[in-house]
C-alpha cells in the first residue's frame, strides 16, 4: 500500500505536467498589412515618385489631329510621352527656351485653372476670375481660336516669361507653351505668334 506522501507528489507531479502542455508557446507569422495606396501626380503638377502605384500609368493625351510648320531655326526635339510636338528655341547670346506642344482629352479643369498652372511655374499669384479677360490675347487661323497670354516672373531665381496659346477643341484642350528666358522670349513672340497660325486640322 502506498504511503500518502508519495501518492500527493506523484499527483503534484502529473498536474505540474499538464500545466505545462497548457502554456506551450506557438509562434506564427502574420501577413503584413499593406501600405496605403499613394495617389499619382497628374501632367503639370510632377511626375509620380518611384514605386508609386501610378508610376507606370499612362496618362491619356488628346488625338493627333493638328499639323503646324516651325520656323527653320527652332530646333525639333523627341516629343516624349506627354507632348505633341517639342523644339529648343536657341537665341543668339546663348539661351534658350523650349517650345511644348501638348493635348489632353476634355478642358482639364478649364482655362483659367490651366493659365494659373502657368502663372504657377513663374511664381506668380493665381489670377482670380475676373482678371482672367484682361489678360488675354485672341488669334484666329484656319478656323481655329487661340486664347494667348503673356506672363514674366521668375524661375529658379531668373527672370523668366512664358508666351502660350491654349486651344479648345470638341473633346480636347491644346496647348502650345514658349518658356524661357525673359528678353529671349519676348524677341520671340512674333515667331511664335506666326507659328500659330501655320497650325491647322491633318488632312484626312
Amino acid at each position: 500500500m502506498l504511503s500518502r506522501a508519495p501518492l500527493c507528489v506523484a499527483l503534484f507531479a502529473t498536474l505540474l505536467l499538464a500545466g505545462c502542455k497548457d502554456r506551450e508557446i506557438v509562434t506564427y507569422r502574420a501577413p503584413k498589412d499593406p501600405p496605403p495606396a499613394m495617389p499619382g501626380a497628374m501632367p503639370g503638377n510632377g511626375a509620380p515618385a518611384a514605386g508609386d502605384s501610378m508610376a507606370s500609368t499612362a496618362v491619356p493625351t488628346g488625338s493627333d489631329s493638328l499639323t503646324w510648320t516651325a520656323p527653320a531655326d527652332w530646333i525639333a526635339k523627341a516629343p516624349g510621352a506627354m507632348r505633341k510636338g517639342s523644339f529648343t528655341v536657341k537665341g543668339a547670346d546663348g539661351t534658350e527656351a523650349d517650345l511644348s506642344i501638348t493635348a489632353f482629352p476634355g478642358d482639364t479643369g478649364g482655362l483659367l485653372a490651366n493659365l494659373n498652372r502657368w502663372r504657377g511655374q513663374l511664381a506668380l499669384p493665381p489670377f482670380a476670375d475676373n482678371q482672367l479677360d484682361g489678360a488675354l490675347e485672341h488669334a484666329d487661323a484656319n478656323g481655329l481660336h487661340f486664347e494667348i497670354v503673356d506672363f514674366t516672373g521668375t524661375a529658379k531665381g531668373a527672370p523668366t516669361r512664358i508666351v502660350g496659346a491654349v486651344l479648345s477643341r470638341p473633346g480636347e484642350t491644346w496647348f502650345f507653351k514658349l518658356m524661357g528666358p525673359d528678353a529671349l522670349v519676348a524677341d520671340r513672340k512674333a515667331a511664335f505668334l506666326d507659328f500659330l497660325r501655320s497650325v491647322k486640322e491633318q488632312a484626312k
